[in-house]
């Protein structure tokens, strides 16, 4: 199935700006300056450039090319850059695919994409091994060699990246179109991984929008303006540096942590640990002189505070006066966290995004001694809550609605599901709108209060209890790291509220009743949960979001 096939915003006039063609610019502009970082291992732009364009190169001989889907199937790393780098090169769309992902996920997504090439860690090798002959289009197979594969588990026909490179001469460079197809794979409320799918220029110009507003001028024309411009902050000393906490095979990690920065020429630090290490990321800051932090919420945000205070308490704090900027999306991001990691890094400014794979919604910026409370944004121009009948809510009117974005930044739909893009983007008094699930309500100055996803809510008693309303109130409990409630099944009530909870590193757990005491204070009844759980850790996915299935493993079975 063509993408042409779905609606889509026209163009705007002037010259269509794509990513490769900017990387490119920015290559020629900055070769020495560093691009991706990961420990010890620096890839300069030249070298960035370089091998995405002898992958382009092999790509092309194996006859893949404009929307051919290439697989990263991977951790964190150079390589995954690489190869999404060389996918632009040649006109390609690369597929991001969950490493957590087993056997009939993998085929699916795989075989859902039309993947025809993936490239992989040897270490999820026997996944791949054991699904290959279910995939009758994958034709081409590239590992990256991480340390050793599971015994038996080599993909047959597979070539090491390294000899890849080594053996194709970098490709052409080439001319490319706005409407080359970009591809996110998503979960969540979708139900099974859907790909949402861009037009590559419109995606590459709200993106460098961003960009242009973050240093204060007005937006770029020309890739060679933005190689200029990028030349002058390494001349200077001023290259930024990121590091995408999350991965990168999630659209936080990617598009906050790599595509945006990337178009700045920012270098990308990556985190070496598979399993988010809070002080890891501290002394990476201090090692690469990082100024911005990409994480997911309170997931992140608390586990790094606690590696601040730790330090701090022993004498030997990290420092961090590099930070300016924390960017959080994905997950609610609590005020006291915020609060205290400013007290780390007072001049910083934290941008918390609503915002999901389908489209941006709102944001909150707090500084130091201007935060404003959990999950309340600044809607967009382009945003509105509507209600059942597409009305738009009235602002202090209590109603809860479905946050709608509109511009030329949302999807054209979902790849080969038509239904699904016809239920989620919308066209609503004459204009197209993505609608993904966020309920939420619009207080009367016009803020947004995220109440979270339709598909979590809780309905006890006749009332509509939403999870992250209750967990945030849960978190405020001083011995509580974190905490996710969902409904059960229940006779009298239709459902009961129950969910479980995971202490502050170095705090005595309290018991249950103890913390549902705590909730009862700041909540109306019927949103207390009857029932919480102590647990180790708190399920959740790499990228920091709630796993609701297996919380509620850990406490029914």
């Amino acid at each position: 199935m063509r993408h042409g096939s779905y609606p889509t915003d026209a163009h705007r006039g002037g010259a269509i700006l794509h990513f490769a063609d900017i990387y490119e610019a920015i290559a020629d502009a900055v070769p020495d300056a560093p691009a991706i970082s990961h420990g010890s291992r620096i890839v300069r732009w030249s070298e960035y450039d370089d091998g995405a364009a002898r992958l382009a190169s092999a790509f092309a001989d194996q006859g893949l090319g404009h929307e051919s889907k290439v697989g990263m199937f991977m951790y964190n790393s150079p390589e995954y850059l690489i190869t999404q780098y060389a996918a632009f090169k040649e006109r390609m769309t690369p597929i991001n695919v969950n490493y957590r992902y087993l056997d009939d996920e993998l085929t699916y997504l795989l075989d859902n994409a039309d993947c025809e090439a993936v490239v992989y860690h040897r270490s999820l090798s026997d996944r791949l091994a054991r699904i290959r002959d279910r995939l009758p289009q994958l034709r081409w197979c590239v590992v990256v060699d991480d340390g050793g594969a599971p015994a038996g588990a080599e993909v047959d026909g597979s070539e090491a990246f390294e000899t890849v490179l080594e053996e194709h001469p970098p490709a052409a460079r080439r001319g490319r179109a706005g409407d080359d197809l970009y591809m996110l794979y998503t979960g969540g409320t979708t139900g099974m991984p859907k790909g949402v799918m861009y037009e590559m220029g419109p995606f590459t110009e709200n993106f460098l929008g961003f960009v242009a507003a973050g240093m204060g001028r007005a937006p770029f024309t020309s890739e060679a303006e933005i190689a200029e411009v990028v030349a002058g902050l390494v001349a200077s000393g001023a290259q930024p540096k990121v590091i995408p906490a999350c991965p990168l095979m999630h659209g936080t990690g990617m598009w906050l942590g790599s595509l945006m920065p990337q178009l700045s020429g920012s270098e990308v630090a990556l985190l070496e640990g598979r399993s988010f290490d809070a002080h890891e990321l501290w002394k990476v800051v201090e090692r690469r002189g990082v100024n911005t932090l990409v994480i997911v919420g309170d997931a992140f945000g608390r586990p790094m505070l606690q590696a601040l205070q730790d330090r701090d308490a022993q004498g030997a704090g990290y420092d961090v006066s590099s930070i300016n900027v924390y960017i959080s999306s994905g997950a609610m991001f609590s005020a006291e966290v915020i609060d205290g990691l400013l007290d780390f890094t007072p001049g910083a400014l934290v941008v918390d995004a609503l915002g999901s794979t389908e489209g941006g919604m709102a944001q909150k910026l707090s500084v130091k001694g201007a935060i404003g409370p959990t999950a309340s944004f600044a809607a967009m121009p382009s945003t509105k809550v509507v209600g059942p009948d597409d009305r738009e809510v009235v602002p202090g009117s209590g109603e809860i609605g479905i946050v709608a974005v509109t511009g030329s930044s949302i999807p054209l739909g979902y790849y080969k599901d038509e239904a699904k893009t016809a239920s989620t983007f919308r066209v609503i008094d004459g204009v197209r709108y993505s609608l993904p699930g966020d309920m939420a309500r619009v207080e009367l100055d016009g803020s947004i209060t995220l109440l979270g996803r339709g598909s979590n809510c809780i309905n006890t008693a006749g009332e509509k209890v939403y999870p992250e309303e209750v967990e945030e109130v849960v978190k405020t409990h001083p011995a509580v790291a974190d905490c996710l409630v969902f409904g059960v099944d229940d006779e009298r009530f239709g459902q009961r509220i129950i969910g479980v909870f995971s202490a502050i590193s170095g705090n005595e757990a309290p018991s249950g009743d103890e913390v549902i005491a705590h909730a009862k204070a700041k909540l109306a009844g019927y949103k207390v949960p009857k029932q919480l759980v102590v647990v180790d850790v708190v399920p959740r996915s790499p990228n920091g979001k709630a796993d609701y299935r297996a919380a509620r493993d850990l406490v029914v079975g």
